[in-house]
């Protein structure tokens, strides 16, 4: 609940990267930095000795780690032709082994619909992936 509510501070204070890089995933990735970092946070709550300074710089570099991430896939746009398409690859392989076809509209941003769809039939065609459930609500399977 309190990566949600900081996520919602983020978005009010303008930061808006947690709507094209998942956070979650960062600090999923970084888990044990991020339960060690709470630890640290919380010795001598009690006695209100305590310091936020750990837990601060931790996510801090959550956040820059985001942005880096995001500037990593704005220069995949503008470095060559097809570079959407390859977005479209690269956030397949990272979801889960079934996903929505939102699933990928919402993690591509800048790409539309039709090169989705055109990715997504590419990888269909390869084998990569099989369609489950067509129309609106389409659900994929990695193969």
């Amino acid at each position: 609940m309190a990566r949600l509510l900081t996520l919602l501070l983020l978005y009010q204070a303008g930061y808006e990267i947690g709507r094209y890089i998942s956070l979650e995933k960062i600090v999923e990735r970084t888990k044990e930095s991020y339960y060690d970092t709470l630890y640290q946070s919380s010795i001598s709550w009690h006695e209100t000795q305590h310091t936020l300074l750990p837990w601060w710089e931790y996510f801090l570099g959550v956040v820059l780690s985001a942005y880096r991430e995001f500037e990593q896939r704005v220069g995949l746009l503008t470095v060559s032709r097809g570079a959407k398409r390859e977005i479209v690859f690269d956030v397949v392989a990272r979801l889960p082994n079934q996903f929505q076809y939102t699933d990928v509209e919402r993690a591509c941003p800048g790409v539309s619909r039709p090169t989705i769809n055109r990715a997504l039939a590419e990888l269909r065609d390869s084998g990569k992936i099989r369609c489950i459930k067509s129309g609106r609500d389409a659900i994929w399977e990695k193969t």
